[in-house]
């Protein structure tokens, strides 16, 4: 009986070492990453990649006008964007100790992202489409039209006919709240604007101006109830505190944590806030562009 639970016990625990050390192979994520960086591992110099994962002993060299997101081991992320070599246990000194709720969130942008995932997601949706939507806006559908902040972007695929467009928000009688022209295909609607504090839904219309015929179907936009209002601001509370600097980094974690709250609308507000605080950050872009993918909010042209 002692020999068995001596067995037992040195099984447990060769377990635990294992999983602890697989826990702890890596010191960082690399989460974003633009320009001519290079870490050092061992004896050679090699470029760093998006999803690449930082030890303890490797050196990094950042390359002038680069960027680099970081994200600890504990959930905590890091901004890189002064040129020079570091070191990355220095790096990770400065994350501080503590653990983070981020975690969940930084990886599944990072598996969302993966080759792999883009690749199942072509091999289950078809490589491209060709759509008969003479316009096309990236609002999800009633069940997933949930929004929990004060702005949201709208967002729209350019059609044959141009812009400029003019965006129509009306109340659920479908009578006119707020119109909006702009030459872009992207809008910024404030949400406590006096004509739609007081709507708990409201339909979004968009058209080109060009054309009278070319126009969306009506989207709706419900804002959450006061119980799942509190449940998300409860669960925002538990990495806002990570979140604090409103950096482009920041508004990119911030997309996943929306996502996986089923918070769509909010998520790709967050991603163009991203993009608009850091255009020249590539990674941001995709980011967004695989959002809509997954999510079916766009389809990805030949």
């Amino acid at each position: 009986m002692l020999m068995k639970k001596g067995r037992f016990l040195l099984i447990v625990g060769f377990l635990s070492v294992t999983v602890f050390g697989f826990s702890q192979d890596y010191t960082f994520k690399v989460l974003a990453n633009k320009g001519a960086n290079e870490y050092k591992s061992g004896d050679s110099w090699q470029a760093i990649k998006t999803g690449a994962s930082l030890k303890s002993g490797d050196e990094l060299k950042i390359s002038e006008n680069a960027y680099l997101g970081l994200v600890h081991s504990n959930g905590k992320p890091l901004e890189v964007k002064q040129a020079g070599n570091y070191k990355v246990a220095d790096l990770a000194a400065k994350v501080g100790a503590g653990t983070s709720v981020m975690n969940k969130y930084t990886d599944f942008i990072l598996s969302s992202n993966s080759a792999e995932a883009k690749k199942n997601r072509l091999s289950a949706t078809g490589a491209v489409h060709r759509g008969e939507v003479k316009l096309n806006v990236f609002l999800p559908p009633p069940q997933n039209a949930s929004i929990f902040g004060k702005t949201m972007v709208v967002e729209w695929e350019a059609p044959k006919a141009g812009g400029p467009y003019v965006i129509t928000l009306k109340n659920i009688f479908e009578e006119e709240l707020v119109k909006f022209e702009t030459p872009e295909t992207i809008l910024r609607v404030d949400l406590n604007d006096p004509k739609l504090t007081n709507e708990s839904a409201f339909l979004v219309e968009v058209g080109s101006k060009a054309e009278a015929g070319v126009k969306s179907e009506g989207k709706v936009v419900k804002k959450l109830a006061s119980v799942d209002f509190e449940r998300v601001k409860k669960a925002y509370a538990e990495i806002s505190g990570e979140l604090k600097d409103e950096t482009a980094f920041d508004k990119f974690i911030q997309a996943g944590f929306y996502e996986q709250n089923g918070l769509l609308i909010d998520a790709l507000t967050s991603y163009e806030d991203a993009i608009k605080l850091a255009p020249d950050v590539t990674d941001f872009k995709l980011g967004r562009d695989e959002f809509l993918y997954r999510n079916k909010l766009a389809t990805q042209k030949p």
